[in-house]
C-alpha cells in the first residue's frame, strides 16, 4: 500500500502546487490538503479538507486516515501589512503547536517534513560568509517571521525528542524566487524605484520555487532526516539585482527607511520591516553542502539563473536595456522627423 500524506497550507498557492505534484507520484496512494480556505487552482486528486490546524480537528483528521507522511509548509512568507503579519504569525506558531501535538499522538505518522526559513539565522555584521546547518545566529531574530521561524524550529525539535521514531526532515529555504512567486522580496524588488539601505550593498541568495517544490518532493520520499539549508549556488549582491531588473535605487537610513515603510502604500507591500531592513543591509549566505552530500538533492537553478527567470517575467524597470533602447529609438525618429521637416 502506497503512502498517505497530509499536507498543511494548500489553500495558498506554493502549497496547492506541491500537493497536486506529490499526489501523482506512483508511490504515494492519497494526498489529504488542509487549510482554512480552499486552493483557487485544481487541486487534481487531492482530497481537500477545510481545517484550521490550529483547532484539535487536524489530529483527528490525521488519525481517521492514518496519514503517515506530515508535510507542514511551516512559517508564511506571503504576506506584507502589520496586522495581517502578526495574524500569520499566529498560524504558524500557534498552528505548528497544534500539528505537532496531533502528530505526536499519532500512532500512524512515520515522517515529518517541514518548511522552514534561512530567516532563522538572522542578519547582522559579524555573520560568516555563510551559514551552516550547526551553526547559530550572531543575532537571534527578535521579530517578525524570522522569530517565528525560530520558535517553530524549536517545538519541532521538541517533537523529535518525543518522538524518536519519526524520521523529522527540516528545510530551510533561502528567499523563494520565480514567476509564479508572490513574496514580499519579489514585491520589494518590483518597486518603481527600490529604495536601499545607504552605503550597504548586501549578499542576497534564491532558491527557485521549482526547485523548493522538488526539495520538499524528494524530502517526502528520502527519509533522510536532519536540518537542511536549501538554495541555489552562488550569491548576487542587491545592486547586482535591482541593475538587472533595470530599477533606479536610491540610498536611504535605516532609520528613514522604516519610516518610509510605514507611510507610503507601495513601500508597505513590500514589509520594509525592522527584521527586513537588517537583511538588506548585511543580507545572508547559505552553505549547501549538507543538501548535496546528505539530502541527495541538486537544485536545477543557481541563485543567478534563479533570479534571471524571476526577471525574465517581470515588467522592466525603467532603466532596462530593452525600455532605455526603446527610447532611443524614438527620439531617434523624433530627431530624423525634425531634419526632415527643417528642410522644408
Amino acid at each position: 500500500m502506497g503512502r498517505v500524506v497530509l499536507v498543511t497550507g494548500v489553500g495558498r498557492d506554493f502549497g496547492g502546487r506541491f500537493a497536486s505534484r506529490i499526489a501523482k507520484d506512483p508511490v504515494v496512494d492519497r494526498v489529504i490538503g488542509v487549510d482554512v480556505v480552499p486552493s483557487r487552482a485544481d487541486l487534481g486528486d487531492v482530497h481537500f479538507v477545510r481545517a484550521d490546524i490550529r483547532h484539535p480537528v487536524i489530529g483527528k483528521v490525521i488519525a481517521d486516515d492514518k496519514v503517515d507522511t506530515v508535510v507542514h509548509l511551516g512559517v508564511i512568507a506571503t504576506t506584507s501589512s502589520a496586522g495581517r503579519r502578526a495574524s500569520m504569525r499566529e498560524v504558524s506558531v500557534v498552528g505548528s503547536m497544534q500539528l505537532l501535538a496531533a502528530c505526536q499522538q499519532a500512532a500512524s505518522v512515520e515522517r515529518l517534513i517541514v518548511k522552514s526559513s534561512a530567516r532563522v539565522y538572522g542578519s547582522s555584521p559579524s555573520d560568516p560568509a555563510k551559514f551552516s546547518e550547526d551553526m547559530s545566529p550572531r543575532r537571534i531574530p527578535s521579530s517578525g517571521l524570522g522569530k517565528a521561524s525560530v520558535e517553530v524550529e524549536g517545538y519541532v525539535r521538541g517533537f523529535a525528542r518525543r518522538r524518536p521514531d519519526v524520521r523529522v526532515t527540516l528545510l530551510r529555504f533561502a528567499n523563494l524566487i520565480g514567476p509564479q512567486v508572490d513574496t514580499m522580496m519579489a514585491r520589494y524588488l518590483e518597486l518603481p524605484i527600490v529604495p536601499t539601505v545607504l552605503g550597504f550593498d548586501p549578499r542576497l541568495q534564491f532558491c527557485h520555487d521549482e526547485d523548493a517544490l522538488d526539495a520538499l518532493h524528494h524530502s517526502s520520499l528520502a527519509d533522510v532526516p536532519g536540518s537542511f539549508n536549501v538554495a541555489g549556488d552562488h550569491v548576487l549582491t542587491l545592486a547586482q539585482a535591482v541593475r538587472r531588473l533595470g530599477r533606479p535605487h536610491i540610498g536611504v537610513p535605516p532609520l528613514a527607511l522604516g519610516t518610509l515603510g510605514s507611510l507610503i502604500p507601495q513601500l508597505r507591500q513590500a514589509d520594509l520591516s525592522a527584521e527586513q531592513i537588517l537583511f538588506l543591509t548585511y543580507g545572508r549566505g547559505l552553505d549547501t553542502t549538507a543538501m548535496r552530500q546528505n539530502l541527495g538533492f541538486e537544485p536545477k537553478f543557481t541563485t543567478p539563473e534563479a533570479f534571471g527567470d524571476f526577471a525574465a517575467r517581470s515588467r522592466p524597470g525603467a532603466m532596462h536595456p530593452e525600455r532605455v533602447a526603446e527610447l532611443e529609438r524614438q527620439l531617434a525618429t523624433l530627431i530624423a522627423k525634425g531634419r526632415i521637416y527643417g528642410r522644408r
